[in-house]
C-alpha cells in the first residue's frame, strides 16, 4: 500500500461512558464537505460503500432515510433519523436510527470547521446508555476509515486534486 492510500489519520475517543467523538482532516474546503453531507447525489457515492438515498430533507424537522447493504432476504438495511439542528455550513445535529444494529437510536452532532483549504471535522455521536455505546465502540474505527476513506476520494474529485 502507497502512502497515498493510506487512510487519513483520524482520533476516536470516549469523552464520556455515553459518547464516541470522532474527530478528522478533509483535505477540501469547508463549504465543499458541507455539501458531501448534505447533497443527495454526493451521499450516495461516499456514505457507507455507496448507499442510496431514499429522501434527503435537510433542513430542522427535516428527515433523511438512507438504504444500504443487504440482508439475508436480500432487502436493505436502513438508516434514517431527523435533523434537529441545521447550521450550514457549520454544523449538523441529527438522530440516527442504524438498521443494521436493529434500530439503536442516537444523536450525531456533526461539526464542520474552516481551516482555509482544509476543514477538521468532529463528530459526536451520544447513546442513550452507556451499554449501547459499548455495543458500537469495537467496530467504529474500521467503519469511520472505510467511509471517510471514500469521502476523500469524492473531496479529491470535486477538488481536481489529488489528495
Amino acid at each position: 500500500m502507497t502512502t497515498d492510500q493510506q487512510p487519513r489519520a483520524i482520533t476516536i475517543t470516549t469523552p464520556s461512558d455515553r459518547e464516541i467523538r470522532f474527530e478528522r482532516f478533509f483535505e477540501a474546503p469547508r463549504d465543499l464537505v458541507w455539501s458531501a453531507f448534505t447533497d443527495p447525489a454526493l451521499i450516495s457515492e461516499w456514505w457507507g460503500g455507496g448507499a442510496e438515498v431514499e429522501h434527503m430533507d435537510v433542513r430542522v424537522g427535516g428527515s433523511w432515510k438512507f438504504l444500504g447493504g443487504h440482508m439475508p432476504d436480500g432487502s436493505k438495511f436502513v438508516f434514517e433519523g431527523e435533523y434537529i439542528e441545521v447550521d450550514p455550513p457549520s454544523r449538523i445535529v441529527q438522530t440516527y436510527i442504524n438498521g443494521w444494529m436493529n434500530g439503536m437510536k442516537w444523536i450525531e452532532k456533526m461539526e464542520f470547521e474552516d481551516v482555509g483549504n482544509r476543514t477538521r471535522f468532529i463528530q459526536t455521536s451520544t447513546f442513550e446508555t452507556a451499554e449501547q455505546r459499548d455495543s458500537v465502540l469495537p467496530s467504529v474505527e474500521q467503519g469511520a476509515h472505510f467511509t471517510y476513506s471514500r469521502l476523500d476520494k469524492v473531496l479529491t474529485h470535486l477538488t481536481g486534486g489529488n489528495n
